[in-house]
Parts: structure tokens; C-alpha cells; sequence
């Protein structure tokens, strides 16, 4: 039976096989840990005795590109390994020369040791894939945002039983929209519970105080 263009085909099934739940379960293993940053980086904040500031999201979200990038991920990619919306980045890129002279950098290192967007599946492209897919992205676009062509996309898919455990674990986690979806950044937020570091990013100037230095002691 045909699949649905908005649907990837999963590998095939083997519900008796062992193996393949050992998949499942690593996959999902896999996904949550990608998806739990948010609260990890909370934490670890919070175990150094710094409260979440927008300074710090912006610069941990900016060093995740240039990872993303040095692996040999396109832009589109970078965004979404780094959990930022692309128009974001690329004001970022534009305003901010320090850092577009570092994705620069990024690149010119990822080329040089052969990795480059658009090639064979690498595991960098398997995380952005998945992500995307988590973060409800249709399998089209995931493929796109990964660098990998839909038939490098279905190709994975019916090769490679990880991957596939892994899509079905990114599935499950899609936020679900009701008629009366509220988008989470107006939502109230639970006491104690740490901001959400992929909302209300904002368009800034130079001159904005998330991409200002801090102040020395003399100021």
C-alpha cells in the first residue's frame, strides 16, 4: 500500500524480534536526549548559581551553530540543530560580524576535512533530521533542512533500522494542535520551571544588550 506524501515509510517492523525493540528503545533514548537541552541547560546554570538570561541563551544557541556548521551542516541545518527560527540566525549573521566571520571559519574547517553540506548521510544530518521531525516538521522538509536529498531520506529509512526507530521516536513527540492551540511562548509559565529557550527570540540591534559586552567592574 502507498504512503502518504506527508509520511516517511518506516523500516519494516519486526514486533517478535528483540533487536528491534532494543532499537525502539535506544531510539527514543536517542530523542529525548535531544530534546531535553532546555532543561539541562537550566540546570547546569542553576548549579553554577546563574539564573537563565536571554545573554546566555543567545551566546549558547550561537556556539551550537558554529558546531553544526563545523560539521559540515548548511545554514538551514545549523538552525535547527541550534533550535533557533533561521530568519533569527541570519539577522544574527548580518549584525553581528564576530560571529559570521566564525560560522566563516566553521566552514572553511569543515570543507577542509571533506565535509560538506549536500553529501552522504553523516550523523549530523541524521540529528538535524530528527529534530525537525520532533519538532513536527513534515519528513520533506526534515530531509531539506538536514541537506539529504528524499530519496537519500527513504534511502536511510529502508537501510537503517536505527534511523528509522528514530523517526518513529520523533513522531511521538510532535506537538499536537488543537483547534484552541495557545503557541507556548503566551502560555503561562509554570513556577520554577525555566523559559523556553526556542520562543520569543527576538529581531536586536548591535547595540542591544543581549549581544553587548558585559559590564567590567569599572562600569
Amino acid at each position: 500500500m502507498p504512503h502518504s506524501s506527508s509520511r516517511a515509510p518506516d523500516a519494516e517492523d519486526e514486533p517478535g524480534d528483540r533487536t528491534a525493540q532494543d532499537l525502539d528503545g535506544a531510539a527514543a533514548e536517542v530523542v529525548a536526549w535531544l530534546r531535553a537541552r532546555e532543561e539541562t541547560e537550566y540546570e547546569l546554570g542553576n548549579a553554577a548559581g546563574k539564573k537563565p538570561s536571554q545573554r546566555d541563551a543567545t551566546v549558547a544557541r550561537m556556539a551550537d551553530v558554529l558546531q553544526a556548521v563545523a560539521h559540515g551542516l548548511g545554514q538551514e541545518a545549523a538552525a535547527v540543530w541550534a533550535g533557533v527560527p533561521y530568519q533569527i540566525l541570519q539577522t544574527w549573521l548580518d549584525q553581528d560580524a564576530a560571529f559570521a566571520t566564525a560560522v566563516a571559519s566553521a566552514a572553511s574547517l569543515a570543507d577542509v576535512h571533506g565535509l560538506r553540506p549536500g553529501g552522504a548521510a553523516t550523523p549530523a544530518m541524521v540529528r538535524v533530521a530528527v529534530l525537525a521531525i520532533s519538532q513536527g516538521q513534515t519528513w520533506q522538509t526534515a530531509a531539506r533542512s538536514a541537506g539529504l536529498t528524499q530519496w537519500g531520506f527513504r534511502q536511510l529509512l529502508s537501510t537503517s533500522p536505527a534511523f528509522a526507530a528514530m523517526t518513529r521516536a520523533a513522531r511521538k513527540l510532535q506537538p499536537r494542535r488543537s483547534k484552541h492551540f495557545v503557541p507556548a511562548s503566551y502560555r503561562p509559565r509554570r513556577p520554577g520551571r525555566p523559559t523556553s529557550l526556542n520562543q520569543g527570540y527576538r529581531l536586536v540591534r548591535m547595540d542591544d544588550p543581549v549581544l553587548s559586552p558585559p559590564p567590567t567592574e569599572e562600569d
